[in-house]
Parts: C-alpha cells; sequence; structure tokens
C-alpha cells in the first residue's frame, strides 16, 4: 500500500506508473468520490508524453488522449446503469485497440474487465491524502 499526501503526488505516482504499461494495458481505478482517480489518470496520460487536459469523463463516458507513446483511453463507468450500455460505447472495440485503457468505477462491472486488468484501489484517507493499493478483481 502507498500513502500519498496531496493531488501532485498522486499524479507523480501515476506518471510513474505509466513506463510499466504497454500497448493492450488495462488499469481499473476504484474507490469513492474525491478518492484521486482522475489525478492518477492525469499523471499517467503525462507519464505517456502526452500535454493533454485530462478532465474526468463523467459525462462524456470516454476521453481519448492520442499524443503520446501510446493512446489512452480513459473510461467512467460511474454513470452507465447496464453491460449493454457499456458495450454500446464500443468497449469491446476499445480492447482491441494498441492502447491503454484506463476505467474510473471499473468495480461497477468487474465481469467486462479483461483477465489481465491491474486494478488499484484509492481511498481518501484525509483532505488532500489517500492510499493506493493493488488487488484483484471485486468479488
Amino acid at each position: 500500500m502507498t500513502e500519498l499526501h496531496s493531488a501532485q503526488q498522486t499524479e507523480d505516482w501515476g506518471a510513474a506508473l505509466a513506463s510499466d504499461v504497454h500497448a493492450g494495458s488495462v488499469i481499473a481505478l476504484c474507490g469513492n468520490l474525491g478518492a484521486g482517480k482522475t489525478h492518477l489518470t492525469k499523471g499517467l496520460v503525462r507519464g505517456i508524453g502526452s500535454a493533454a487536459d485530462v478532465t474526468s469523463p463523467t459525462f462524456t463516458l470516454v476521453h481519448e488522449y492520442t499524443h503520446g507513446r501510446l493512446p489512452v483511453y480513459h473510461f467512467d463507468f460511474y454513470r452507465m446503469e447496464s453491460d449493454s450500455e457499456v458495450l454500446s460505447l464500443g468497449w469491446d472495440e476499445y480492447l482491441d485497440e494498441p492502447g491503454l485503457i484506463v476505467v474510473e468505477w471499473a468495480d461497477r462491472y468487474p465481469q467486462l474487465m479483461p483477465a489481465h486488468t491491474r486494478w488499484l484501489y484509492l481511498e481518501s484517507v484525509g483532505p488532500e491524502s489517500r492510499t493506493i493499493r493493488e488487488g484483484g478483481a471485486p468479488i
């Protein structure tokens, strides 16, 4: 488990994580509102080599960041109502793309995540502090 004490530390942790991803990687981000999922994604995108302005895809459902060593497909399952709604976004097609997929609120539809998904659990432990732990898919 890693403890981070600011949004910037969370972004920096994500940037370091980017060195460990490749085409076809899938990262599932789980945690409550404000736990740092989007900050971690900002760091990942920066670590991939993109200067894109990363925002939460809560209302657009997926953002694509294509400038960097890999394209990054950033999903948010928070407002999704069913498996079929996720699939209607072209989920299966995105999984076939040679990029990095990052999914906020992935624990809402763990059955749709591929077996090789890297699961990260973020938890707020103070106004700016959070913990990040890696684990298996939720049951």
